[in-house]
């Protein structure tokens, strides 16, 4: 089979898929690329991979197929499903072949897999934030945290910068960076356009290497006690199903991990108490009692939960 280079897809794009769903082999679906360089909010390690997102049928025993253009060529690994019933719903995953021949190769020269890392905590920006900083209209990733020392900082950049553009890639969202710059390996200079003091201005930056140490790399955020982050989910004018805060980050090894909760969740009630934003979240956070255990309410995939906190671990 012939590789291709998935980072040509273009949204829009028909795809193939080849594989043995439900072992009936060598079954063929199609459909077209719906977006690229997805983030799947599950607390894995796959928060790092930029996932191709097409509408093709993919069922058991299609994971691991490969994933065609029209060309012929294989772009991309069929990976997973987007699903509340179990099976097909119309969304699905594939790894981009340009990343999985890069772990690959990786793992030949190295035995592991080495990911880019800045050092910093960003966040999305909002309509009332665009308007502050002069933009026309809310997009990129802003630093509002630089660790010391870190990749960043040597490098120049700066809290309150807005990165738009890292090596190449357009930043939309705050979610977009952490992808772009996992892929990159460390070591490596690559330009970043940020807006600046209401000027773009172009910075050479060295990427640095994702520390295997959990609790460094997580510092990269600004975290509570809990191990996670929040951020207010974006208000585009269309409708949020659950008024809460998403969260973004989350340390594997923190007590809201231990609790059940996941990346991408929305925290909607802590400790009974109603949530809207993140100064609500911080706020009754810094009211609990952390001797003692409570609840906390998560709405995933559209299902509410009650999960239990153990604040005194």
């Amino acid at each position: 089979m012939k590789i291709g280079k998935s980072k040509n897809l273009r949204v829009g794009e028909w795809v193939v898929a080849i594989g043995s769903p439900f072992q009936l082999r060598f079954s063929v679906t199609s459909g077209i690329v719906s977006a690229k360089g997805r983030s799947i909010p599950n607390g894995s390690d796959s928060t790092y991979v930029p996932f191709i997102q097409t509408d093709v049928a993919i069922n058991p025993g299609n994971s691991g197929g490969p994933l065609f253009n029209l060309e012929g060529e294989v772009i991309g690994i069929n990976s997973q499903i987007y699903t509340r019933s179990g099976g097909y719903m119309g969304v699905s995953f594939a790894i981009p072949i340009d990343y999985a021949m890069d772990v690959a190769d990786q793992l030949k020269e190295n035995g592991y897999v080495a990911r880019g890392w800045l050092g910093v905590s960003i966040q999305e920006v909002t309509s009332e934030l665009a308007e502050a900083l002069g933009m026309e209209v809310p997009k990129g990733a802003l630093i509002s945290q630089i660790i010391a020392d870190s990749p960043a900082e040597n490098s120049g950049l700066k809290e309150e910068d807005v990165i738009l553009f890292f090596d190449g890639e357009e930043i939309f969202y705050s979610a977009d960076l952490p992808l772009t710059v996992g892929a990159i390996r460390p070591d490596s200079k690559v330009n970043a356009m940020v807006l600046r003091d209401g000027l773009k201005k172009t910075i050479t930056v060295t990427v640095g290497e994702l520390p295997k140490d959990p609790a460094l790399a997580f510092n990269e955020t600004q975290q509570n006690f809990l191990g996670l982050v929040v951020e207010d989910q974006i208000n585009d004018g269309r409708r949020l199903y659950i008024e809460g805060v998403m969260v973004t980050s989350i340390d594997p090894e923190g007590l809201a991990y231990e609790s059940g909760i996941r990346r991408g969740d929305i925290v909607y009630s802590l400790g009974r108490a109603k949530i809207s934003n993140v100064n609500e979240f911080k706020e009754i956070l810094s009211s609990l009692d952390q001797e003692k255990s409570t609840t906390i309410g998560i709405s995933r995939n559209g299902n509410k939960r009650i999960l239990s906190l153990n604040l005194s671990k």
